[in-house]
């Protein structure tokens, strides 16, 4: 059962905080997938990263948290603007969020599949382009259906969800990976 004021402080924070909290929730969570990955493809719980690798991990899944909570925000008020003026019909609620899924993924989520694998190639000082079209399809196949499913909830719960889907890709990438 949820504690009543763990939720009432979770809306608090995320109401009050909304970039710090989405940094705080994606530096952790989005590290936790890649760490549950990493994992499940070495069928190993040795802790794969150094601390410094950790930290940048952790730094970069931050970043992108701040372009992810400025997304989630102008491509729902983007989906609005468009069903007001006529672009698109009405649109139901499960309509709406896959609108707003579809959109944002297949336009910022292409720029952020590239910006986090050049992000991740810093501290190996390589340039690996290597399987970077699985980055892409999983906007298809995983992301716009997780995401409709993130903007059905209320906005104050949005970002912890999408961050919570990047435990959940990790998961799902470290099977496909396994060696």
């Amino acid at each position: 059962m949820i504690n009543t004021a763990a939720a009432i402080s979770y809306v608090e924070l995320t109401t009050a905080h909304p970039i710090l909290m989405a940094m705080l929730q994606f530096a952790i969570l989005g590290t936790l997938g890649e760490l549950v990955s990493q994992w499940i493809v070495r069928k190993s719980f040795r802790y794969p990263f150094t601390a410094a690798m950790t930290l940048w991990k952790m730094l970069v899944w931050a970043t992108l948290a701040i372009g992810i909570k400025y997304a989630f925000q102008g491509f729902t008020g983007y989906t609005e603007y468009l069903v007001e003026h006529g672009y698109l019909p009405k649109l139901g609620t499960f309509g709406k969020a896959f609108a707003i899924s579809s959109f944002m993924n297949l336009q910022f989520g292409l720029f952020l599949v590239l910006i986090h694998r050049v992000l991740d190639n810093i501290p190996l000082k390589e340039k690996n382009w290597k399987n970077l079209h699985k980055g892409f399809y999983s906007l298809l196949w995983f992301w716009i259906p997780a995401h409709t499913v993130t903007f059905i909830l209320p906005p104050v719960y949005r970002i912890g969800l999408a961050a919570l889907w990047s435990v959940f890709l990790g998961l799902i990438l470290g099977f496909f990976n396994r060696k």
